[in-house]
């Protein structure tokens, strides 16, 4: 999840960085890495965006630029340009439209074909082809220009984002709150491409409803939120370009950068700077991670980990909802470490308990497997007390960058 208190992200420094990104978004590049370490050192500083919470990473040449299963860092979505210091991903800008001729503007992250995933740049997610159920996704025509036409579905981009913190004791839940976008009960950002010989699954969050010339003027990162999406820093559809802010996460003790772009809950969409999309409860979300039929992952959100911007051990919403920075929440698998990757996420809150408060066993937790220990020790547990699970909110969070 994003940060909670100012939805609104540092934007790029200079029109240099946005040009850069628009000539060549394709290019499977890093443009800024931040100050590199010194020479035959294998670690260095942590870029500015994630400084707060990560001292080091690892540094260059790593050896996953020999193999992308070693340790280091590694682009998962080739198309986007990434910018670690301000924490920002440049992705190619699509072009739609609804069947009345309402602009769609919109980006594509994942698909269920890898000859297509790496033809476009984009990450291969097999699992997401069991999104076929119910309105969980729906349905668009490729047009002889390229542009794309939804069969239904649209995104109201009019509310404004707001999450007010609980008391300073407890701040989660939250007093209140409101997702700054909200889709209709037919949208969804699974689409399923018509006419296309192969049957393939798109994932393509939609980041703007509004025409081209209002968006034109936001080329240079002063966007309109009440236009487009809450991650959304940059959008210029005369470069073909949107920027939006990522957000830090950890999988398998890997620090990753995702983006985050719907949930199905309206609270959680707040959290996440999402769009609320309750189409995608149709998605399945109670089977294990393996199972055929299963089309999420799994995320675990830690609600009241350590507190303090200061504290190595810092982690979860009530962290978030206290000093602005993300909850640092920990994926399951993604490409280069397991099989089971989806950019739909199913949520796992997880709670600790008061023995384990009061015995100081609270730590960061950095594996979906270190939570499975914790819970089967007794000292996780979910929002309602009972045991560790899903509950069925998912989450679209697409994963750009492997940290380390």
């Amino acid at each position: 999840m994003s940060r909670l208190i100012n939805p609104r992200v540092t934007l790029l420094a200079s029109a240099t960085v946005l040009v850069a990104a628009a000539i060549a978004p394709a290019g499977a590049e890093v443009v800024v890495r931040g100050k590199e370490g010194r020479p035959l050192s294998e670690i260095r500083q942590a870029p500015a965006s994630i400084y707060p919470d990560l001292h080091t990473i690892v540094a260059q040449p790593s050896p996953s630029e020999i193999k992308p299963e070693f340790l280091g860092p590694v682009v998962m979505m080739k198309s986007a340009h990434i910018d670690l210091e301000k924490g920002t991903a440049t992705l190619p800008l699509r072009k739609g439209k609804l069947k009345n001729g309402t602009p769609v503007w919109f980006i594509i992250t994942d698909t269920t074909d890898e000859n297509l995933s790496n033809l476009h740049g984009v990450n291969y997610a097999p699992k997401m082809a069991y999104g076929l159920t119910g309105v969980a996704s729906r349905h668009a025509t490729i047009e002889k220009d390229g542009s794309f036409t939804f069969n239904t579905g649209s995104v109201d981009f009019r509310p404004v984002l707001s999450v007010v913190p609980g008391a300073a004791a407890n701040p989660f839940p939250p007093k209140s709150f409101q997702p700054g976008s909200v889709g209709d009960a037919t949208y969804t950002p699974m689409v399923y491409i018509d006419n296309s010989a192969k049957s393939v699954l798109m994932n393509a969050p939609v980041v703007s409803q509004a025409s081209e010339a209002e968006l034109n003027t936001m080329c240079d990162g002063n966007v309109d939120k009440a236009k487009v999406h809450d991650k959304v820093v940059a959008i210029c559809p005369r470069d073909e370009t949107v920027t939006l802010s990522l957000t830090l996460g950890f999988t398998f003790d890997k620090p990753i950068q995702y983006l985050s772009t719907e949930a199905n809950d309206p609270l959680v969409a707040s959290l996440e700077n999402a769009t609320y999309a309750p189409a995608l409860k149709d998605l399945p979300f109670a089977l294990e991670d393996a199972s055929p039929g299963e089309s999420a992952e799994r995320i675990v959100v830690v609600v009241n980990g350590p507190r303090g911007i200061d504290n190595p051990h810092r982690q979860g919403l009530e962290s978030a909802l206290t000093d602005g920075r993300g909850p640092l929440n920990i994926l399951g698998g993604i490409p280069t470490i397991n099989l089971d990757y989806s950019p739909m996420w199913r949520l796992f809150p997880a709670v600790w308990s008061a023995e384990a408060i009061e015995k100081g066993y609270r730590y960061r937790m950095t594996s979906a497997l270190q939570a499975a220990e914790m819970s089967t020790r007794g000292y996780l547990k979910s929002l309602d007390g009972g045991d560790f699970r899903a509950v069925g909110f998912v989450v679209n969070c697409p994963v750009v960058y492997r940290i380390n």
